[in-house]
């Protein structure tokens, strides 16, 4: 008697399973709770953005485009940047654009590590980072970021302290999700005198660039000489226009790292999608929608944090990004995971535990939620969290 042999894959990743996201999504949608947990709008983008899209598809731009991505595109992204930041990439060697951020960060990651490098990890951070490392046969390194009353801030003395002839690559980001906080003046020159004298490169998440608030800049490696040399910048058309779904970015750096950077894109994703690019290079002619997405998302963090001021959630500071972390520790002493799940299930908001972002679930009693949702949403959410 035969049988048929079960080939089963040694595991790349035996530690992973399904994402936290989906698992409060999840809960959410069986409990009918506001889903606050996963960082994504409920409102619609800009009509005019996907006629822009249906026009470029019934003028039949529906077949590959180069693979950098389109040249209207990359100089739309150029001119936004020096605009914007005061650098000048250049759109033919120095842009590529991406199917989403989280492939450019992989692309990055493939692109420059090699099997034994270690990558610097500030936590908390976004899931797909420690993922990517390991694919490309990296070492992650980790240093968290402290939590005193202005808000969460990095170490970096035990960033420099963590740096060591193996250090290949710096992950960053700013504006940070999921603690909202933001890169100042102070951080830039101290992390440019770390860097300086050292071969590490930087990956520099900078998604929620045009979501930072009360006046204050978003400071991109891009506006200084000195870090943008050996850094490549991240960034969203999905964060930024409202179509997280789209999965549409773009990743800049210096010609010989985007050089690199292009060998691996070509492979693992060759191109993006025609018809998108073309719409978001004309839509991106005009740049009110970006210049005043600061403003818009403002409102509705302080409309939220003015909903939770009376309540038992300490609201922690929230300069950037579209995400507001709480302390509930005057709540309940449950574990983040629990106090989230109970949150859903029970006052019918989900949530996302802090802890989650972290390899080893440092625990903090902290949870955050997203406000890129409509008004009504919002008001919803706290008429419920107001029982707190």
């Amino acid at each position: 008697m035969t049988t048929t042999a079960r080939f089963v894959p040694i595991s790349k990743l035996p530690e992973v399973g399904t994402t936290i996201f989906s698992v409060m999504s999840s809960l959410a949608a069986e409990h009918q709770a506001v889903n606050l947990g996963q960082g994504f709008p409920d409102f619609a983008c800009d009509p005019a953005l996907p006629a822009k899209v249906a026009q470029a598809m019934a003028d039949n731009f529906n077949q590959y485009p180069p693979m950098p991505g389109m040249p209207q595109l990359r100089e739309q992204i150029a001119a936004k940047i020096q605009a914007v930041y005061g650098h000048q990439y250049d759109a033919n060697t120095e842009i590529t654009v991406t199917a989403g951020a989280t492939q450019g960060i992989m692309t990055i990651l493939l692109a420059c590590v090699h099997a034994g490098d270690e990558v610097i990890v500030i936590e908390p951070a976004y899931d797909s980072y420690v993922a990517s490392i390991k694919l490309a046969g990296g070492i992650p390194v980790f240093v968290s970021m402290e939590l005193g009353p202005e808000g969460y801030t990095i170490p970096w003395d035990k960033v420099k302290a963590r740096i060591t002839g193996k250090t290949r690559l710096l992950m960053l980001n700013s504006p940070h999700n999921p603690t909202g906080s933001i890169f100042s003046a102070t951080d830039i020159s101290t992390l440019t005198d770390i860097v300086r004298d050292t071969q590490v490169l930087i990956a520099s998440d900078e998604v929620y660039e045009h979501m930072v608030y009360d006046g204050q800049r978003h400071e991109s490696l891009s506006r200084h000489p000195e870090l943008a040399e050996r850094s490549f910048i991240i960034s969203s058309f999905g964060k930024t226009y409202h179509v997280t779904g789209w999965k549409v970015g773009y990743v800049a750096a210096p010609a010989a790292l985007m050089a690199e950077f292009r060998k691996v894109h070509q492979y693992n994703v060759f191109t993006v999608n025609t018809p998108m690019q073309l719409g978001l290079a004309h839509y991106m002619q005009d740049p009110a929608p970006y210049l005043t997405l600061a403003g818009f998302y403002q409102k509705k963090r302080d409309l939220f944090r003015a909903g939770l001021a009376n309540s038992k959630l300490r609201l922690l500071p929230c300069a950037g990004t579209y995400f507001q972390s709480v302390d509930y520790s005057a709540v309940s002493n449950k574990s983040e995971l629990d106090f989230a799940r109970w949150l859903t299930t029970d006052i019918g908001v989900a949530a996302i535990p802090v802890s989650a972002f972290y390899q080893q679930g440092q625990e903090s009693g902290i949870v955050r939620f997203c406000f890129a949702k409509q008004d009504a949403t919002l008001e919803h959410a706290l008429q419920r969290l107001q029982k707190l």
